[in-house]
């Protein structure tokens, strides 16, 4: 079953051991996700599934990571010393993969075991959280929206027949071109998108996030739509409750760390569920 949902950034600077004193200048981030990380692992989740804009991006289909064991270092970033191995979730996977084939949605099995940074950057903070579990990553496509959205809602009837306890996290940072010297560049639309974005997670406003104009995610330069639609399909059949740890754009690109406590199932909903998510110990 889905116990928990988050949103979270994944620069590398981020990372301790990655941005050195440069950290400082994203202290709100740092302080957002230690404490996203926290109530992640309070929920107990025993398979990670990720959305990553970084990870095996197609055309026409979704891609996820086919290795048994899955693994990455922030080598890239000068530290290899801070990796990862973790066991992939093989069977959630094909199960999600059979169900996204339902709607039309082609999914992919990339041969390849490596984690991207979208991946490792909120893997960091939820293993210093005391998080141990499986993974499974999925990447985003040129698919229009609509159909990102039904891939979420494949996975939360997916999520709904396992007896495993599941969370489920978007990665994604927002613009790319908040301020001058960004490194996308500059467009004031940047702020115009983050602000649109932030305002309608508060709220659960997923008609507004779905009506964004492609014109607008264009110019703001983000990565992080196409997860955030991906994961309010998963979330669309629940009563949920949007908590915004925080928002800041200290290097011209929007990070935005959020949680999502699932309250129970719609009334009317196709499944059925306990009116709140089992936490740690239940």
């Amino acid at each position: 079953m889905l116990v928990s949902a988050g949103l979270s950034p994944h620069p590398p600077i981020i990372i301790p051991e990655v941005g050195g004193e440069e950290l400082q200048a994203a202290d709100r981030t740092v302080t957002g996700m230690r404490a996203w990380a926290k109530e992640m692992a309070l929920t107990n989740p025993e398979t990670l599934v990720f959305i990553s804009p970084h990870a095996p991006f197609l055309q026409g289909g979704l891609g996820w990571l086919a290795g048994r064991e899955l693994g990455g270092s922030f080598a890239a970033f000068g530290v290899p010393e801070v990796a990862f191995r973790v066991k992939g979730d093989r069977d959630m996977a094909l199960s999600i993969a059979a169900e996204a084939a339902g709607e039309g949605v082609q999914v992919v099995e990339v041969n390849t075991s490596s984690l991207d940074h979208g991946v490792m950057v909120p893997l960091y903070y939820l293993r210093k959280a005391g998080v141990s579990a499986d993974l499974v990553v999925f990447g985003i496509s040129l698919l229009p929206p609509e159909r990102h959205f039904r891939f979420g809602q494949a996975l939360a009837r997916v999520f709904a027949r396992s007896p495993r306890r599941i969370c489920l996290i978007a990665s994604g940072d927002m613009s790319h071109r908040l301020q001058p010297g960004a490194p996308a560049g500059y467009d004031p639309q940047g702020q115009v998108f983050d602000r649109l974005i932030l305002e309608s997670l508060t709220d659960m406003n997923t008609e507004r996030i779905m009506g964004i104009p492609e014109v607008l995610a264009d110019r703001a330069g983000e990565c992080g739509l196409r997860p955030i639609i991906m994961l309010l399909g998963a979330l669309s059949d629940f009563d949920v409750e949007s908590k915004i740890y925080s928002y800041e754009g200290p290097f011209g690109v929007g990070y935005l760390v959020a949680g999502f406590q699932l309250k129970g199932r719609k009334a009317g909903s196709a499944a059925q569920a306990t009116a709140r998510a089992p936490q740690k110990g239940e």
